[in-house]
C-alpha cells in the first residue's frame, strides 16, 4: 500500500474540496532506494533520485534541454512512414498499439531529433523512447537516425546518440531487420567525412538496437547502471549453462570489460560531450 497516495492525498483532497485540482502522481517511489520523492523535486533533479543516484526515464525535452548550449535548440522532423507497412496484427492490430503509444507519450514515434549547440559545438542528437513501444526500432526510428548522420554530414556536427530500446520491432517484420545495415552504413558515411558519432547507453539498450549502431560510437557513454546487452541474462545463462557474474550487462562491468569508455551521471553529461567535442570536432 502506497500510504501517502492511498492514505494522505485522499485526506487533502477532502480537505480542500472535490472541487479542487490535485495532481494524483505528487510522490514517486525510487525503485532502487524505495524513498518517496517529490515528483517536482525529481523532475528539477533531472530525474535523478537525491538519495541514491538512481536514474529515472526523462523525456526527450528534458534531456534536450539538459544538454544543448542554453537549452536553446531546433527540433527536427522524423521520417514520416505508412503505419503497419505488413499489416500485422497479434493479440491487437498494430495500428491500435501505435495510437496507444502516440496518446501515452505525446509523441509521434520512439525517436525525437533535434539539432543545435553543445558547449559552442555543432550537434545533431537523436533520443530513443523507451516507452513508446518499448524504444524498438521500426521503419520510422532507422530512417530517422539515418536522416539525422545526413544532416550532421551536411552541416558538419557532431552526432550523438541517446539509446533506449528493446530491439527491433517485431510488428514491421523483416523491414524493422533492415534498419539494422542501413543505420550502419549511414554511420559508415560520418565517419568517412571524419565526423565524431558519440552513442550514450541509458537504461535498457538491447537487442539489435546494441547489435547495430549503439555499438559503433566512436565514444561509448553509458548512465550509472544502464542494462546494455543483445539477449537477456536468463537466455544466456539457459544457452551456456553457466551461471553469469555479478552485475553482468550493466554499464559498470561493461566498463570494466572495455565496451564502455565512461559512466558519466545525468548532471555531468553536458560538459563531458562538450569536453569531448571540442578535442574531436574541427576548429
Amino acid at each position: 500500500m502506497n500510504w501517502l497516495k492511498d492514505f494522505v492525498t485522499p485526506k487533502i483532497k477532502a480537505f480542500i474540496g472535490a472541487s479542487s485540482n490535485i495532481d494524483e502522481n505528487l510522490w514517486t517511489k525510487c525503485p532502487s532506494c524505495e524513498r518517496m520523492i517529490y515528483t517536482k523535486e525529481l523532475e528539477s533533479n533531472l530525474m535523478v533520485c537525491g538519495y541514491c543516484s538512481h536514474h529515472f526515464g526523462i523525456s526527450s525535452k528534458a534531456r534536450f534541454e539538459s544538454i544543448f548550449d542554453d537549452k536553446a535548440f531546433e527540433n527536427l522532423d522524423i521520417v514520416a512512414i505508412k503505419d503497419d507497412p505488413i499489416k500485422y496484427k497479434d493479440l491487437k492490430k498494430y495500428t491500435d498499439r501505435l495510437k496507444e503509444s502516440r496518446q501515452k507519450t505525446g509523441t509521434q514515434e520512439a525517436i525525437s531529433i533535434a539539432k543545435g549547440k553543445i558547449k559552442g559545438n555543432s550537434a545533431v542528437v537523436f533520443i530513443m523512447n523507451f516507452a513508446f513501444m518499448g524504444g524498438s526500432m521500426g521503419l520510422a526510428v532507422g530512417k530517422s537516425i539515418i536522416k539525422a548522420a545526413k544532416i550532421a554530414i551536411n552541416e558538419r556536427a557532431a552526432l550523438i546518440g541517446f539509446t533506449a530500446s528493446g530491439g527491433a520491432r517485431m510488428q514491421e517484420g523483416m523491414l524493422s531487420l533492415m534498419q539494422m545495415p542501413a543505420t550502419i552504413a549511414a554511420l559508415c558515411e560520418l565517419k568517412e567525412q571524419k565526423l565524431p558519432y558519440i552513442n550514450v547507453f541509458t537504461n535498457p539498450t538491447t537487442g539489435g538496437v546494441m547489435a547495430s549502431f549503439a555499438v559503433l560510437g566512436d565514444i561509448h557513454i553509458a548512465e550509472p547502471k544502464a542494462l546494455i546487452g543483445f539477449a537477456g541474462a536468463r537466455v544466456i545463462e539457459k544457452t551456456i549453462k553457466q551461471k553469469l557474474p555479478e552485475g553482468f550487462q550493466r554499464s559498470e562491468f561493461l566498463k570494466d570489460h572495455g565496451l564502455i569508455d565512461m559512466i558519466v551521471s545525468r548532471h555531468n553529461l553536458a560538459e563531458k560531450l562538450g569536453n569531448i567535442l571540442n578535442y574531436t570536432m574541427e576548429k
